[in-house]
């Protein structure tokens, strides 16, 4: 287990790099992201007397709420943050952002790089729209705000297919997009009457997808049928924040919540998924990710100021 604290600043979002075993970085927000500035933390493991050191600390004015690494320039790094910015950090570079865009005019709650094109990013905000980017143009590429009635909290694109990518919205829906179309090609209302915070794509199964909300359930969907989940998940005591699909196995998900847990859920066993629960946060978990690199490795940031970096025993056979 490592562990590392953002002194100060509460953990909403973490994300090890696609390139190296031994990086992460995570968006931070100080106030839980009431009010007040943000930090970008990128952190090195297997180094120092405590297995963890700072490479880069970047300040913000805002609070951040979201990290990419990109997936085509392993030293660089997309943010989302408070004041509507999204910006782009060189972890060569000391201080300043290397590009600021600033289209969305509410909080900016999630970005993620194009996974298979690896050359635009997606972003979700509280103003209910979406919009594409590419790194090297001062403008998006294109706005989808016609059609969520709430916020946009996670976008998540396709492992399958370069142009689609999936919504997450407190209007009680996920919507799957087409970049070349101005509309989405499918709606889900995933949790009636609750806020869908979360959702991922199967890595193995391509018309299978996740979602958590503040109903406190995860589940699981089949794209081809959606009239009805597949699986409902319930464990959870309170709202889920994240649910992330492993890069290694196709019947494993992870789900970070608001009881301040990490639970670790295998979908192949319908009458009893749940295989660990984590509860070594003292605040609530918002942040969760795989390492690529090193199966059965798990990061997780709460705003307990913390980061824990662990292999979990349910993974660890």
């Amino acid at each position: 287990m490592l562990k590392f604290r953002t002194q100060g600043y509460n953990g909403y979002s973490l994300q090890f790099s696609p390139f190296f075993e031994n990086k992460i970085a995570c968006a931070t927000s100080a106030n839980f992201g009431l009010v007040g500035n943000g930090k970008l933390f990128v952190l090195n493991t297997g180094v120092g007397p405590s297995g963890i050191e700072v490479e880069r600390i970047y300040d913000t004015q805002d609070g951040l709420y979201d990290c990419s690494w990109s997936e085509i320039n392993d030293n660089q790094i997309v943010t989302a943050s408070g004041d509507g910015s999204i910006k782009l950090w060189d972890i060569t570079l000391t201080e300043f952002p290397i590009q600021n865009w600033h289209e969305h005019n509410r909080e900016v709650f999630s970005v993620q790089w194009n996974l298979i094109k690896k050359d635009t990013f997606v972003s979700g905000s509280w103003d209910h729209s979406i919009k594409l980017w590419t790194p090297d143009r001062p403008q998006s590429l294109t706005t989808f705000n016609v059609e969520h009635t709430n916020c946009v909290y996670n976008t998540i694109w396709s492992p399958y297919n370069p142009d689609l990518f999936g919504s997450a919205s407190g209007d009680q829906t996920i919507k799957i997009w087409d970049i070349k179309l101005p509309h989405s090609i499918q709606t889900i209302i995933a949790h009636p009457g609750f806020e869908v915070l979360s959702m991922d794509w199967n890595k193995y199964q391509e018309n299978m997808i996740i979602t958590g909300s503040t109903d406190k359930t995860i589940k699981v969907w089949d794209l081809r049928r959606t009239d009805h989940e597949l699986l409902c998940l319930r464990g959870h005591e309170y709202a889920v924040r994240r649910v992330k699909c492993s890069p290694h196995n196709s019947n494993i998900i992870a789900s970070a919540s608001y009881d301040m847990t990490m639970r670790l859920w295998d979908i192949s066993r319908q009458s009893n998924p749940l295989i660990e629960v984590y509860d070594g946060h003292t605040e609530f978990v918002l942040g969760l990710d795989y390492n690529l690199y090193i199966e059965g490795q798990i990061a997780t940031c709460a705003w307990d100021e913390n980061i824990h970096i662990f292999q979990p025993p349910a993974l660890s056979g």
